[in-house]
């Protein structure tokens, strides 16, 4: 990507090296030491435990409660961060700036104000709105604040362990989140919390898909506006955002986790269908095209 000295945006709260009470910044992720899968019953939102993989992790996990909230954490004086840990930080402001510019035009075309989220750059573990996260349940967003939260480290995690390599592939971890915050003001996480709580756990899992890839049809958006009226793209990488988006399919991720796929269980969607819909919102740039609730019309 062509971001060098391109706008950062101001919606950043770092704050990477607080420790939050409960759970140990920097410490051994979750994901290794119990994998958790979120679920809902009888509307309420619950913890499940499964063997193997956290499959909710990546990309797209707006979750009301992830832990019992405590106190926010307290800035540590002494962290430092590495050269390219900052690169990458730079880099994340970049892109936030970036879907700014393409949101609050597409929302002026509608007659509405875009409200622009904060980005919430942490390590290890973080408090928000919506409850206590360690850094293993990847990057996230929470309607309760409006705000997106990160750990750069998830990035390393995206290039060695799914084999997601790239800029591009990262930036479409934030616009996919920035995803979810347009779901919000639009109200369709709201139409979606109500539908999910009259429904079965197949029937909510699959309205959850639904809403995943809505939000990767809106990363898609994202990047055509950032292609064809900023020319940040470079050659490839159009390629390493579908890579990444087929590389945490809720089908490979179980099957790697534990050899066999269980399509009820879903909730943000197959490789397959995870590139079809961010190309639809790549080649389109529409908000009218990513409706992917029609199917339930």
């Amino acid at each position: 990507m062509r971001w060098q000295n391109r706008r950062r945006s101001s919606n950043i709260d770092d704050r990477r090296g607080q420790r939050v009470s409960g759970t140990r910044a920097g410490g051994a992720p979750l994901l290794r030491l119990l994998p958790l899968l979120l679920g809902r019953k009888g509307g309420k939102w619950v913890l499940l435990i499964i063997g193997g993989l956290f499959v909710a992790s990546y990309l797209g996990v707006d979750i009301p409660f992830l832990s019992a909230t405590g106190p926010t954490g307290q800035q540590s004086a002494s962290y430092q961060p590495s050269a390219a840990e900052q690169e990458l930080a730079e880099f994340t402001a970049v892109v936030l700036a970036d879907t700014e510019d393409t949101w609050t035009q597409l929302f002026q075309q509608t007659g509405r104000a875009y409200q622009k989220p904060t980005l919430v750059l942490f390590s290890g573990a973080v408090q928000s709105a919506c409850g206590q996260a360690s850094s293993a349940v990847g990057p996230f967003y929470c309607p309760a604040d409006q705000q997106v939260y990160i750990d750069l480290s998830f990035y390393q995690d995206l290039k060695n362990r799914h084999q997601a390599p790239g800029d591009f592939a990262q930036a479409y971890v934030i616009a996919h989140e920035v995803g979810h915050h347009v779901q919000n003001l639009l109200g369709i996480s709201t139409m979606v919390n109500q539908r999910q709580g009259q429904m079965k756990q197949v029937e909510a899992n699959q309205m959850s898909v639904l809403q995943e890839l809505q939000a990767d049809c809106f990363a898609g958006i994202w990047g055509h506006h950032a292609d064809r009226f900023r020319q940040l793209l470079e050659p490839d990488d159009l390629n390493e955002a579908l890579v990444a988006a087929a590389a945490i399919g809720d089908d490979r991720l179980q099957r790697e986790a534990r050899g066999s796929v269980q399509p009820d269980s879903f909730t943000h969607g197959s490789s397959a269908q995870r590139v079809h819909w961010f190309k639809v919102g790549f080649d389109s740039g529409e908000i009218a095209r990513c409706d992917t609730f029609a199917s339930l019309r």
